[in-house]
């Protein structure tokens, strides 16, 4: 109960992320690898924008959606422990906004460089977290965070490099993730370094996001 009041924005989502799965467990009898239900249940399928704008929602809800057992566990276990690091580092609000626009600007990646397919997983936004992390172990002065960001580095390579073995992963939006994930981190300011960047540093990394997600998803549409 300590956890969940000291944690609640990584405790939510976990949540939120277990009930959607569940929700596709029960109502579609276990179906939860099939393109037709991710893409119900709030998948990306980039072609389909392109048809309908309008849904541009669906650059928020795949953060939630997960494609089978395999997936859907990994991720939060993923959630648990990055979530819980940068919740301390950028307390509740910003950590959430972190893990948000990570999400989505890696969900952007994937609408525009691969629109034919099912996308879905918080592995963008878990991607992002992994960056900022590093971001800040790089650039900030704490020792434990400089730690941090050294073994977060290390592990946002190996894990893209064992995404190019793997089939079925969408290494596209995990880039993306990546991208929205080092911005943020500069923008952002964190609870233990406050004054890490610059006014201007922070005012550019954030109109970088905006410009290249807006870009983007125009080029896209």
């Amino acid at each position: 109960m300590t956890e969940l009041k000291r944690r609640p924005v990584t405790f939510g989502i976990l949540i939120i992320t277990t009930l959607v799965f569940m929700a596709i467990q029960i109502f579609r009898f276990s179906d939860s690898t099939s393109g037709a239900t991710i893409f119900e249940f709030g998948g990306l399928y980039g072609l389909f924008l392109k048809h309908d704008p309008s849904q541009l929602w669906r650059l928020v809800t795949p953060i939630f959606v997960h494609i089978g057992w395999q997936h859907f566990l990994f991720n939060l276990f993923a959630i648990y422990i990055v979530g819980q690091l940068a919740e301390q580092v950028w307390g509740s609000w910003r950590f959430l906004l972190l893990y948000l626009l990570s999400g989505i600007m890696g969900n952007i990646f994937t609408l525009l460089l691969t629109p034919d397919v099912v996308a879905a997983g918080a592995s963008t936004a878990v991607f992002g977290a992994f960056a900022s992390i590093a971001v800040v172990g790089y650039f900030g002065h704490n020792p434990y965070l400089k730690q941090m960001g050294q073994s977060y580095q290390a592990l946002i390579v190996v894990n893209l490099i064992f995404n190019l073995f793997m089939p079925n992963v969408g290494i596209v939006g995990h880039i993306g993730g990546l991208v929205g994930g080092l911005l943020a981190a500069v923008f952002l300011p964190t609870i233990i370094e406050k004054r890490m960047f610059q006014t201007w540093q922070r005012l550019l990394a954030g109109g970088i996001y905006v410009l290249l997600a807006l870009s983007m998803i125009f080029l896209a549409l």
